[in-house]
């Protein structure tokens, strides 16, 4: 029943975004009670949030079978461009998943979405890639991100710039990692990035020694190079 009750509840956000998900609404299309949504989910933004964790585990299980890609920068732009694709596909689910800062802690389908971002980034520092701290990165790219399928979403869908999700997604990339330039060596950004990245991989340090070496890192990884 309570699957059913989220797929009732997802299908009509789908064809109508969130206006249309009334508790009358999604009682009726899956056949049960009002009484019983409450019962189950405690109340409207419960039920919302079951729906964007199984929307997301959905989303998720069919993208499952693409082979990451050896360089972590390209599996972040693809990571960038399925994200894109889905809120715009999904605007109602897409208002669920980013959240509300003023209502309280995430839901575990954002914190599952969050997650899935800082292993990317977390990739990418490993590589000696990044040059700034992985929280900063992880920061931009959420908020870019968010606010490039808000922009578009906002735009009639005949009108909507083409372009505008790969400039977005360039600057944002260029921003955390710098130019592509292999012919130099990685300067104190980069090489403090990787350093914090791999913390976790010694055995040497005190906690206290671990927490002092982390903050610095990230002080010369946000620096100005």
């Amino acid at each position: 029943m309570r699957t059913r009750i989220v797929v009732a509840a997802a299908t009509l956000i789908g064809h109508s975004n969130l206006d249309g998900a009334t508790t009358r609404a999604v009682a009726a299309a899956a056949g049960v009670q009002a009484p019983t949504i409450y019962r189950l989910f405690g109340d409207k933004n419960g039920l919302l949030d079951a729906v964007a964790e199984y929307s997301l585990q959905v989303y998720i299980a069919k993208k499952s079978t693409r082979p990451p890609s050896p360089d972590p920068i390209q599996d972040l732009r693809d990571g960038w461009d399925i994200h894109v694709a889905f809120g715009l596909a999904n605007p109602g689910l897409f208002a669920i998943l980013i959240g509300d800062p003023a209502a309280g802690p995430a839901a575990r389908s954002v914190e599952s979405g969050l997650a899935v971002l800082q292993h990317r980034v977390h990739r990418i520092a490993l590589a000696g890639k990044l040059r700034t701290s992985e929280e900063r990165a992880v920061n931009l790219l959420r908020s870019v991100g968010t606010g490039t399928v808000l922009t578009l979403l906002s735009q009639p869908e005949n009108t909507r710039d083409p372009g505008l999700s790969d400039a977005a997604r360039e600057a944002v990339i260029a921003a955390v990692t710098g130019p592509a330039d292999t012919s130099s060596p990685p300067g104190p950004n980069r090489a403090a990035a990787a350093l914090r990245a791999s913390l976790d991989q010694t055995s040497v340090l005190s906690n206290g020694e671990r927490h002092l070496l982390a903050e610095l890192l990230d002080r010369i990884a946000q620096s100005t190079p």
